[in-house]
């Protein structure tokens, strides 16, 4: 059985991961009785944390919110994760780098020495890829307002890239490669539409409150991912293609992310991709610099065909070949 300080910790940890625990539910996660259980609810009570008990059938406990805060505890897995998680803010495009640093140390004081020697040996180092121009930064107090109004559901005006004012029902806010997006219904377009939230600039007061329409996705990342493949009814590429790569499916699988790889030998694999394109897939077939067939469609192998001349007059020095005209 674990010490009373450290049962108390896990007891607190399970409260905060769940609204309502069932008391027999809690005693078996600590492997104690329900009455230990009893008596360590009461202990936390006594420093603070409003617990509250449950009555049913399967009566238990819920962590109400307080008008105090009581003293913050982390078991050492939380302080862990709150460590890496504040090292990396710094790529979260919100321009909090500083605040999140002054945030570790402050943590970091106040852990035992046996955590803020995890803390410090796990140092991360966020390396972004190279690009042509900096990631565009999102000032904190707009992504605050852009929440708040998909949080309330009111409406929401704002000025948009210098453009004309853009007025809104904000659906979610979310995150993608990147940047900050927010998915809204626009009023005025009578359509969903995608806004980079660095290029907002929020007007107030907000509108009045509305009654959220259905996202014509599973979720919001769905809707967002199909907006940027292009094909938002399905959410999939426009263009998908199968070909047989005369390779192993363990030297293809560490180079796909979201296609399909299945092994059909030691050295041939089954590909199922797809693309904005037909030319870009079949050139995302190519750079595995394998042999391989093309199982379909006839689109893939037209674009392949394609390339196949462009390729060949880019090797003789001919004048570019235009493409077939249908």
């Amino acid at each position: 059985m674990q010490k009373t300080s450290a049962r108390l910790l896990a007891l607190l940890s399970l409260l905060q991961a769940r609204r309502d625990w069932p008391g027999a539910l809690l005693a078996d996660r600590l492997e104690v009785s329900p009455r230990t259980v009893r008596r360590d609810v009461d202990r936390l009570r006594e420093l603070g944390y409003p617990i509250l008990a449950t009555k049913g059938p399967d009566g238990g406990y819920r962590l109400d919110a307080g008008s105090q805060l009581p003293p913050l505890l982390f078991d050492d897995e939380q302080a862990v994760a709150l460590g890496v998680a504040l090292q990396i803010a710094a790529i979260s495009g919100v321009g909090i780098e500083e605040a999140a640093a002054r945030a570790l140390n402050t943590v970091r004081q106040v852990m035992p020495a046996r955590l803020r020697h995890r803390i410090d040996a796990l140092q991360v180092t966020a390396a972004e890829p190279p690009a042509s121009r900096p990631e565009p930064q999102v000032d904190s107090g707009v992504l605050v307002a852009l929440g708040t109004a998909v949080h309330a559901r009111e409406e929401l005006r704002f000025d948009y890239a210098g453009g004309e004012p853009r007025r809104v029902h904000p659906h979610h806010l979310l995150t993608w490669g990147g940047r900050w997006y927010l998915v809204a219904w626009d009023l005025d377009r009578e359509d969903w539409r995608t806004f980079r939230a660095d290029r907002i600039i929020p007007r107030t007061p907000t509108g009045p409150r509305f009654a959220p329409r259905e996202l014509p996705a599973a979720d919001p990342a769905a809707f967002v991912t199909a907006r940027f493949r292009g094909s938002v009814g399905s959410g999939d590429w426009p263009c998908r293609g199968e070909v047989i790569l005369h390779l192993s499916a363990a030297e293809v699988s560490p180079y796909i992310r979201d296609g399909v790889v299945e092994a059909l030998g030691p050295d041939r694999c089954r590909l199922v991709l797809g693309s904005w394109s037909w030319p870009s897939l079949a050139a995302a077939v190519g750079r595995f610099d394998a042999d391989f067939e093309v199982v379909g469609p006839a689109e893939l192998r037209d674009a392949f065909a394609h390339l196949a001349r462009r390729y060949a007059d880019a090797a003789t020095g001919a004048p570019a070949t235009p493409p077939a005209i249908p």
